[in-house]
């Protein structure tokens, strides 16, 4: 190794190298392009940096005065570009390296003037570099070697055009080294077509788990997903934490409300100028703030010190972005916890994702309130202070609250300062039958499932009013739950009639639920009565929720809902049908009248329908001459004028219509377009509005 380099790293305190940067360092590939696979956070930076050296610097270890960069470094994200320089700037610090960035967000003419000052080393991103090439600011001809790092991301991010621009521009004598945590077909294509005679560089590490990384699946409801994003926040206390979401608005909501509950946290997306990004990861490394919420932007090369917990607030869309993600934490050796927050209907994709990933997670539920105090409780018990000497300024102090209260005072003080200075957990109810661990999905029938336990004994309750107070099932279960004091489990069918309404309860919870209600036996007003056996629920005005059966229909238990004879009925075949219609009774009439009509209707009793009473429509035009019109009928104008006969005798065709010709199809009446000449007589009407379209007047 190049002494330079060496000494480098020894100051930074490496004693021995990754995998991945013994694998790029052996002596027979000096002078060979790589194409390296290696998992994220394996020194992939450090790695390249050092391979790179054999072919940019001078035999004494050290570069020669600046003057057109001799190596260029492509990364696919502003961080990772800057992050790559601050490594590169160390790892070369003694050889008098000037190192240039070139990245979208920044000052572009601040970089063209360095790149005239002249640079060593230049570290960019794909389309800031292509501008820098197009206005001739950057030179290549010079170039020795070309990185591309994370050349997966830059495909994915789209930045295949650029790439293949920049490698046409670059000399054919040189070294192109590609990094990348997977190699897809995109990438050996890209490979083949820029590299000559590639070294393929795997290390063993890349297929299996990442053993410093704890992976933990929690299973949630949907609508607590934000609640235990902060109960993990608090259950592990990290010293960073990193917080992905997919979108920007998801960043922005949870930064706003992680704000608001005390948390030191900051933002980064791609909707933030550079300058934010770079002050939201150096208040990170700073420790000002101990939370980062950020999209994928930042998945790949950050390198956050002392992260220690990363958190899926929404699950990622791939394998390769869930292992990026994870890789922010459990670097160089340390360790860290990759947790997954999967609401019930996502954990069949929460799987899919691992097992595409290749790694095994700790499925669970969310810490809760009471597991996020007793956490605290140990880190307490555990805080090394207990046993450290009190500092010479604190003695007086200390001994006036001996004097003057007890411990037990003392120690109440405390933990009400300790709460202060913590966001208080939130209460995460349970996932529900959607997720247990078989992957069910609740009712039997339904993909995944299994079969609902029985209910068991029960006892029945009337409540008064029905459809016509406006009783809901969805209204009546959770008003019963709060005042009853009962959860969901305890509660079986709730069927609403019209006056009165039915709720079935665990035997178990029965008494409960009446010394809950009290003496009153009231509900927000309604009367609640105990029944001795379950109500008959059969016939039209029995409606609510309903469990689901082996018929695959919707019934309770006693079968009271459904059309007699129809999918989803009652087991005892319960229900109503359409009553039939009787041939020999008479219609329903407000005032009968003997008109005679029943002497008619009488022939028709045998079956049918009743004969109209209406008169026939009157022809409007009869007794007309030259009017005689057939219905349904067109008959030629020629044929009903010829056959027209008047009292004053036969008249010839097409006259008395008006003096007008009959319409032609595809003609305009004369003075159609002259609009001086009114289509109708009168007076027109006035719009409304200024710009309103004049209507046609009607015809008088």
């Amino acid at each position: 190794m190049i002494k330079t380099l060496a000494d480098a790293l020894a100051a930074r305190g490496y004693e021995t190298l990754t995998q991945v940067q013994e694998a790029v360092t052996k002596p027979e590939l000096a002078d060979a392009d790589l194409l390296v696979s290696a998992q994220t956070g394996s020194g992939k930076t450090v790695g390249f940096g050092l391979a790179i050296g054999s072919s940019i610097l001078e035999d004494d270890g050290s570069f020669a005065q600046a003057d057109k960069p001799l190596a260029l470094v492509i990364a696919p994200t502003r961080e990772l570009a800057l992050q790559v320089k601050r490594e590169l700037d160390w790892l070369y610090g003694k050889t008098g390296a000037k190192v240039v960035s070139c990245v979208g967000g920044m000052d572009m003419r601040d970089e063209r003037r360095a790149l005239a000052r002249g640079a060593h080393i230049v570290v960019a991103t794909p389309g800031r570099l292509r501008d820098h090439i197009m206005r001739n600011s950057m030179n290549m001809t010079e170039l020795r070697a070309v990185v591309l790092d994370e050349a997966d991301e830059m495909l994915d991010l789209g930045f295949r055009e650029d790439l293949e621009f920049i490698l046409g521009e670059a000399p054919e004598e040189r070294r192109t080294l590609m990094f990348s945590a997977t190699v897809p077909k995109q990438i050996a294509r890209l490979a083949q077509s820029y590299q000559n005679d590639a070294v393929r560089v795997t290390t063993v590490a890349e297929s299996k788990q990442h053993s410093d990384i704890e992976y933990r699946a929690m299973v949630v409801s949907a609508r607590d997903v934000e609640n235990a994003i902060v109960n993990v926040l608090r259950y592990y206390e990290a010293p960073n934490a990193l917080v992905f979401c997919n979108t920007r608005a998801m960043v922005n909501r949870l930064t706003t409300r992680f704000s608001n509950r005390g948390f030191s946290v900051v933002a980064l997306s791609g909707e933030l100028t550079q300058n934010e990004r770079t002050h939201a990861l150096q208040a990170m490394r700073d420790g000002r703030a101990r939370i980062c919420i950020a999209t994928d932007v930042a998945a790949r090369g950050i390198d956050l010190p002392g992260l220690e917990l990363v958190i899926h607030g929404d699950l990622p869309t791939n394998s390769e972005t869930l292992l990026h993600r994870s890789g922010r934490t459990g670097r160089a050796g340390r360790k860290g916890v990759s947790a997954l927050i999967v609401p019930s209907s996502q954990r069949s994709k929460a799987n899919r994702l691992l097992g595409g990933a290749k790694v095994t997670a700790d499925w669970g539920d969310a810490p809760s309130a009471d597991e996020v105090f007793a956490r605290d409780k140990e880190r307490i018990l555990a805080d090394p202070s207990w046993l450290e000497a009190a500092e010479p300024r604190h003695v007086e102090t200390i001994e006036a609250l001996v004097a003057t209260y007890s411990a037990e005072q003392i120690a109440t003080a405390y933990m009400k300062l300790f709460a202060v200075r913590q966001s208080a957990p939130e209460e995460v109810s349970a996932a529900g039958p959607s997720g247990g661990r078989d992957g069910g999905r609740g009712d039997k029938g339904r993909s995944g499932a299994h079969p609902r336990e029985e209910f068991g004994p029960s006892t029945w309750f009337s409540i008064e009013g029905g459809h016509e107070a406006g009783a809901e099932p969805r209204r009546l279960l959770p008003m019963l739950c709060k005042a009853g004091n009962l959860t969901k489990e305890d509660l079986g069918a709730i069927r609403v009639r019209d006056n009165q309404s039915f709720v079935e309860v665990r035997k178990d919870s029965a008494a409960g639920f009446v010394k809950a209600l009290g003496n009153s036996m009231k509900i927000e007003g309604s009367k609640v009565t105990a029944l001795d056996k379950a109500p008959d629920l059969g016939g039209p005005s029995s409606r609510g929720p309903a469990r689901r059966g082996n018929s695959g229909g919707k019934f309770d238990r006693d079968g009271g809902s459904g059309y007699k004879g129809k999918s989803g009925g009652g087991r005892d075949g319960g229900g109503y049908k359409k009553k039939p219609y009787v041939s020999d009774e008479k219609p329903p009439q407000s005032k009968y009248v003997d008109d005679g009509w029943d002497n008619e209707w009488a022939d028709h009793k045998g079956g049918g329908n009743k004969p109209s009473k209406k008169k026939p429509k009157k022809d409007k035009d009869a007794g007309k001459p030259g009017r005689h019109k057939v219905k349904n009928h067109n008959p030629d104008l020629t044929e009903r004028h010829e056959g027209a006969v008047d009292a004053k005798g036969p008249k010839k065709p097409f006259k008395k219509l008006g003096g007008k010709k009959p319409f032609v199809k595809g003609g305009k009446p004369k003075g159609a377009n002259d609009p001086s000449k009114p289509l109708f007589k009168g007076k027109p009407r006035v719009p409304k509005g200024a710009n309103a379209t004049p209507k046609r007047p009607r015809k008088p």
